[in-house]
């Protein structure tokens, strides 16, 4: 868990690798729906783009459908899910997800603001990046491909204010909700993406390895 921005899609997809689960990416579903145009992203592009949260029984369907398939037997990585109170309470109900590992990243507002500002998506290869500055950023191409490298968005700053003021009303909550759990930690954000994953798979072993 943690605010838009804050480095959850980068550490999701590590922690992935070092364990050998599927990062399962709420965002990233919905997002693929919308530049594809389906029935589902025409129903949450207006959402995503203003800021707002998509309605809990859709996003919720969606993980208890992903949950369903044989590859997270072992495991998985949740980047996204849950964001509200009925989404944990949903979640715990899904078998698959009944021991749960939570970690809050910690980052500041204005860290967030000023990540995003600079954070880019190839249109060619969708590789998430970023630019040398906010400035010069239409002038840079896609170091992989080539390809031209576009702000999403929900990236946009004032956009991205209103996701962190949505993300503080909703986080609580949910946080609380996993209070008493004692496989719930908060890890510092902010630094190399090394030593982040570091601290988040140190919290992931201790807990595992206690279960």
């Amino acid at each position: 868990m943690g605010p838009p921005g804050c480095g959850k899609g980068t550490q999701a997809a590590r922690i992935a690798t070092r364990y050998g689960i599927p990062h399962i990416s709420t965002g990233d579903i919905l997002r693929a729906a919308v530049r594809e145009g389906s029935a589902l992203g025409r129903q949450v592009e207006a959402t995503l783009a203003s800021g707002g949260l998509v309605s809990d029984d859709l996003i919720t369907e969606l993980v208890r459908d992903r949950l369903a398939r044989p590859d997270i037997e072992a495991g998985f990585v949740l980047d996204g899910f849950p964001r509200t109170v009925a989404q944990a309470q949903a979640l715990d109900a899904i078998p698959a997800a009944a021991w749960l590992v939570v970690v809050v990243i910690d980052v500041a507002d204005s860290e967030i603001v000023r990540r995003l500002a600079t954070r880019r998506v190839c249109a060619s290869c969708r590789l998430t990046q970023s630019v040398s500055s906010e400035i010069e950023s239409d002038r840079e191409s896609c170091p992989y491909c080539g390809g031209r490298l576009e702000r999403r968005k929900d990236d946009d700053p004032e956009t991205v204010r209103r996701r962190l003021e949505t993300y503080a009303a909703f986080a609580a909550p949910v946080i609380a909700h996993y209070r008493d759990r004692m496989a719930l930690a908060s890890v510092e954000g902010v630094g190399q993406p090394e030593a982040v994953t570091a601290a988040l798979c140190a919290h992931i072993d201790q807990f595992s390895s206690a279960r």
